[in-house]
């Protein structure tokens, strides 16, 4: 009686030891998972950071060039005032033969346009072309490769702010491939000491800029095509104005 009693406990215990094992491995793999999560998440926060100060480092670095080469055209992306005189003076020394200006506002004439870049009227008439179809940089790059392919272009300058750049370069490169492109970066605020560091606007610019450098890069997976039925470049001819 006494070994039925004992092998009845025995056999109605087994059960709940079982039981508290599997309870005991249940919080075990959680920890494991936010263990291996946590570590992830750092190794991406680390990866963005360093990423983050490369690309600052290499923007407040860029310096707007003396005497660049000359040209086939000059393409400016809007976005500044200093853009739009920076790109105009290269016109005017004849470092390429006509100008691209993309992204203008629809309601902009090219009237207003010349007038308030203060340009001559000439040169404006004879050798700019505007794009107001873009508007966004991939806008850009697709408006101006339109551009560059229907004028036969073998090198253009590409005019923008030195943030701005980096994003400009790839979304450009993916579309000029018969084009070399000449970097010019106009440089508002003068960065290269790290002083980007201390000035929150700045850091703001950057921080914005760089992400979204890092989205371009990600769509770098999906081949990107340039479709027939893609917005036509705006060429406002100056009999129409």
């Amino acid at each position: 009686m006494m070994d039925a009693r004992n092998s009845t406990g025995t056999a109605g215990q087994m059960p709940v030891v079982g039981a508290r094992s599997r309870v005991r491995t249940g919080p075990g793999r959680l920890r494991t998972v936010l263990r291996v999560a946590s570590l992830c998440l750092l190794l991406l926060v680390a990866l963005f950071a360093g990423g983050f100060g490369w690309f600052a480092s290499k923007v407040s670095h860029m310096t707007t060039p003396s005497n660049p080469a000359k040209a086939d055209a000059i393409i400016v992306l809007t976005g500044g005032q200093a853009r739009l005189d920076a790109a105009l003076d290269l016109l005017a020394s004849g470092k390429g033969e006509r100008l691209l200006i993309s992204g203008v506002h629809p309601s902009a004439s090219r009237r207003q346009l010349q007038a308030a870049t203060g340009s001559d009227k000439a040169l404006f008439s004879c050798c700019v072309d505007i794009d107001r179809a873009a508007l966004d940089t991939i806008g850009n790059a697709q408006e101006s490769a339109k551009w560059v392919e229907s004028h036969a272009y073998g090198s253009v300058i590409l005019v923008t702010n030195n943030y701005h750049m980096p994003r400009s370069l790839l979304e450009m490169s993916r579309l000029l491939h018969g084009a070399k492109l000449e970097p010019y970066p106009v440089v508002n605020t003068n960065l290269d000491n790290g002083d980007w560091l201390t000035k929150p606007e700045a850091l703001r610019v950057l921080l914005t800029e760089y992400s979204k450098y890092l989205l371009a890069l990600a769509r770098g997976i999906v081949p990107v095509r340039q479709t027939a039925d893609s917005v036509a470049l705006a060429e406002v001819s100056t009999a129409k104005d």
